[in-house]
């Protein structure tokens, strides 16, 4: 049993009867081109500063920015971390309690430590020591050479995830909001589920004329026919793509005069088919056996080689939407709150909760709590054995250090000395052992549900910060813009006005006088 398919596109309609259409789509505006530049507003290349670092004061900036990096995020970690309040110029402040979205807010004043933050921005972490006096692209090639033993390592104490398990990965995702948790774990379980139905058809067409519709509600009426009309989505060209992706889901043909195929010589052979139709007013849900996954393979494969050659971000846009569409489930997470700040802060927690869920699926989990971390710093006096020389050595040594860094950052937000937390997690070979810092004991965190996704979490934060460092290592120098200063305007000395003084304007809030 299953749902049958097919989708005209000419069948004309004009109906006082609404049909259900994808999605509530809006006409594209419409684009105006750019005047061209007038060859009178000639632009130069701007002027570049030099900082050379053959004193170490270029390093010495560059390591002020991601140190107040690592500062600023490090009090977000952990169950107990506190949120980041971000000033927002064109609506309500934002809190987060995300160390991404707090790197990708902060701007410093000082260009060469805004370079140390640009650096350590997309990696989340850092290598927090240099050696004065060696070489550096030795250490660097020794904190590389580590990363790459360490994700091998890791790839060894990963395991999959369970279902059950699914809430718990999200929730720590969340800032450890188990509502959050559950609605995640809940909504992936459930896309998917397929319904078997006798032999229901979708018609999905451009229009339907009142002619053909009003048979179609008469025999589903009757109980003869089980039938839906649903209304293509998208305007104009794009429409026609997305029903021919529909009909390379389906396994149907799309009916086209320019192809040569008519309702009038349609046979069966044109329908497609899927176990599940979820049709609403505003959308349409079509769920498949998965019977037509090769073709569906080719047309994703197709349109990311079209999202690669397009320049455009609108069509960019419009190509990704159509590749997930197709190459993914769909679900729908409704979110209230009393305030815009509070459910914008939401709405972050739920993208974490997701992106960590998804990457567990992916690739496993493995003990939460910074422990995994902690633990593969245990293996680097193997990794030592195997490098060339003792300045690869110090790499590895750094490394180490900075494995460490994330469980003693959680410690600290929940009050708790790190180093005691350090050494309590080391004395036991349980690998599941740990600190559960939201009940401040030291228990199995596999049981008590902490876990973090290997690739999200801790493959890239190893890979990541290892890239950034050997970039911070090898800059021997920087290059800035200059930033030129405008000329004061002309002002004009007049004596204040007899109302009120400058600073009894100041003292009620009014602010000095402007000429």
């Amino acid at each position: 049993n299953s749902w049958k398919i097919f989708t005209p596109t000419m069948a004309s309609i004009q109906s006082p009867i609404s049909a259900v259409s994808f999605n509530k789509a809006k006409r594209p505006r419409r684009r105006i081109p750019c005047a061209s530049l007038s060859p009178a507003l000639n632009t130069r290349a701007m002027a570049k500063e030099l900082h050379f670092n053959h004193d170490g004061s270029t390093t010495k900036k560059l390591l002020a920015g991601l140190e107040l990096v690592a500062e600023l995020v490090g009090v977000t970690l952990g169950p107990k971390g506190r949120n980041v309040v971000l000033q927002n110029k064109y609506g309500p402040p934002k809190i987060v309690n995300d160390g991404e979205t707090v790197l990708k807010q902060i701007e410093l004043e000082d260009p060469l430590e805004n370079v140390g933050v640009k650096l350590i921005r997309q990696a989340g972490a850092k290598t927090n020591d240099l050696a004065a006096g060696l070489n550096p692209i030795q250490i660097a090639r020794g904190i590389e050479k580590t990363a790459t033993a360490l994700v091998l390592e890791l790839r060894s104490m990963s395991r999959e995830v369970e279902d059950n398990e699914l809430a718990d990965v999200a929730a720590v995702g969340a800032g450890n909001d188990y509502a959050v948790g559950n609605m995640i774990a809940d909504a992936l379980q459930q896309v998917g589920k397929k319904v078997k139905e006798k032999l229901p058809i979708v018609i999905v067409a451009e229009n339907v004329e009142q002619e053909a519709l009003a048979p179609i509600i008469r025999n589903k009426l009757r109980g003869v026919l089980k039938a839906a009309v649903i209304k293509a989505p998208a305007f104009g060209e794009l429409k026609s793509h997305y029903l021919d992706d529909i009909a390379v889901l389906t396994g149907g043909t799309v009916i086209r005069d320019d192809a040569g195929v008519t309702l009038e010589n349609a046979g069966e052979e044109v329908l497609g088919s899927a176990t599940k139709v979820v049709i609403t007013k505003d959308s349409t849900l079509i769920v498949t056996d998965g019977s037509t996954q090769a073709a569906v393979d080719s047309r994703v494969s197709q349109l990311r080689n079209l999202v690669e050659n397009t320049g455009e971000k609108s069509c960019r846009k419009t190509l990704n939407e159509r590749i997930s569409r197709l190459s993914g489930g769909i679900a729908i997470l409704q979110v209230g709150a009393q305030t815009v700040i509070e459910l914008k802060d939401k709405q972050l927690r739920i993208e974490d909760a997701l992106n960590a869920t998804k990457a567990a699926i992916e690739e496993g989990v493995v003990v939460g709590g910074g422990c995994s971390l902690l633990r593969l710093a245990t293996k680097v006096d193997e990794i030592k054995e195997h490098l060339d020389n003792d300045e690869q050595k110090i790499g590895a040594e750094i490394f180490r250090r900075a494995l460490s860094y994330p469980i003693r950052l959680i410690a600290s937000n929940a009050g708790v000395n790190g180093n005691v937390v350090i050494n309590q997690v080391l004395s036991n070979d349980d690998p599941g052992y740990g600190y559960n810092a939201a009940k401040n004991r030291y228990e199995d965190l596999i049981t008590a549900g902490i876990m973090d996704p290997t690739k999200q979490v801790v493959r890239c934060c190893l890979e990541h910060s290892a890239s950034v460092a050997k970039t911070f290592l090898t800059s021997d120098a920087v290059v800035l813009d200059i930033t030129e200063k405008r000329s004061l305007p002309r002002t004009i000395s007049m004596p204040s006005p007899p109302i009120t003084s400058i600073p009894d304007r100041r003292q009620r809030g009014l602010g000095p006088l402007r000429l």
